[in-house]
């Protein structure tokens, strides 16, 4: 199958509805995803959408129906690591294609015994006027059975989810209303026009405490409808202690932080690895960190290195993502 191109994709209308519900599903208030005076404002033609926005062609009415079959069993389906490359935008009233080709695919051993079979898979999105817009990297891994997941840190994809152990997730927390979405008064300021060094870092972005609802809201949002992020039952009899939360959830949590800080529109490249995977209780909190900034024409080339980590997490914490990003400012 690798090389093979197929139009995966058709009719995929950027709806001004499902916009606001997608960029509200990863905890994302700003304005700029649902007001069109806002997003003028700030240079957009119309309103934007937001960066992992492409998420939501899962849904059927935009496929095909020629898709990629890899035959990995869903259950044992991981998302391993998920990249972008953005040539503009998405704004709310382009109807854009998608053709996906397997690049590669391979076979490798856990270290704890089992045989994990990767597939990395790349399509590229083009406008009616048949001009790229984006392309998305995702690399799926099946695995011999049920990932364990737990202290070290990756499941829900990840380059080896068999290192990890357990911990006990099973039991429902005691979930508040309040305080749910904050960020860090103590920050600095979004860039802007000024300039950023290395080591600067962008204002955190943190979402929880995190409950079933959260999983359900995003599903619904993005067209994710694998029902181990929502259904107990058979989140269960798939070895799991309970539903958890869907990768690209804490990856538009992250995006969020990085389209804030360095602009939406300046944003070149998003590229994220799963490391652990989020239950019913925990929250999240972003550090993102420029690590080179070098001069180019028309501004800044800022590249800058992500991470979420759980309940704040720390330095020293097991991130439930990583990832890069890159932005002309």
């Amino acid at each position: 199958m690798v090389g093979e191109r197929v139009r995966t994709v058709e009719g995929f209308a950027v709806e001004a509805g499902k916009v606001e519900e997608f960029a509200r599903a990863v905890g994302d208030d700003d304005p700029v995803y649902r007001d069109p005076d806002a997003a003028a404002t700030r240079g957009f033609e119309a309103v934007p959408a937001p960066l992992t926005f492409v998420r939501t062609t899962d849904f059927p009415r935009y496929r095909t129906g020629e898709g990629i079959d890899l035959g990995f069993r869903h259950e044992h389906t991981l998302h391993g690591e998920q990249a972008y490359e953005y040539d503009r935008p998405l704004v709310v009233g382009d109807t854009l294609t998608g053709e996906t080709a397997v690049v590669d695919a391979y076979e490798r051993e856990g270290r704890r015994g089992g045989t994990m079979t990767f597939a990395e898979v790349e399509t590229e999105y083009r406008d009616a006027s048949g001009d790229r817009v984006l392309v998305s990297r995702a690399t799926a891994i099946e695995t011999d059975g049920t990932v364990e997941d737990g202290g070290g840190g990756a499941s829900d994809g990840t380059d080896d989810p068999d290192a990890v152990d357990v911990g006990d997730r099973g039991e429902d927390p005691e979930w508040s209303a309040t305080d749910r979405a904050t960020a860090d008064p103590t920050a600095p300021a979004p860039v802007g026009s000024g300039e950023v060094s290395i080591g600067d870092r962008a204002p955190v972005v943190g979402l929880g405490p995190l409950d079933r609802r959260d999983f359900v809201r995003y599903a619904g949002a993005s067209g994710d409808l694998n029902p181990i992020h929502y259904d107990e039952p058979y989140a269960r009899a798939s070895g799991n202690p309970s539903v958890f939360g869907q990768g690209m959830f804490t990856a538009g949590v992250a995006a969020h932080a990085v389209a804030d800080w360095l602009g939406l529109g300046s944003v070149r490249s998003f590229d994220v690895r799963f490391r652990s995977r989020v239950w019913p209780g925990d929250g999240l909190e972003t550090t993102v960190e420029a690590t080179d900034v070098e001069r180019v024409d028309g501004g800044e080339r800022i590249t800058i290195d992500l991470r979420v980590d759980r309940d704040g997490g720390g330095e020293d914490s097991e991130p439930v993502i990583v990832g890069t990003a890159e932005a002309v400012v």
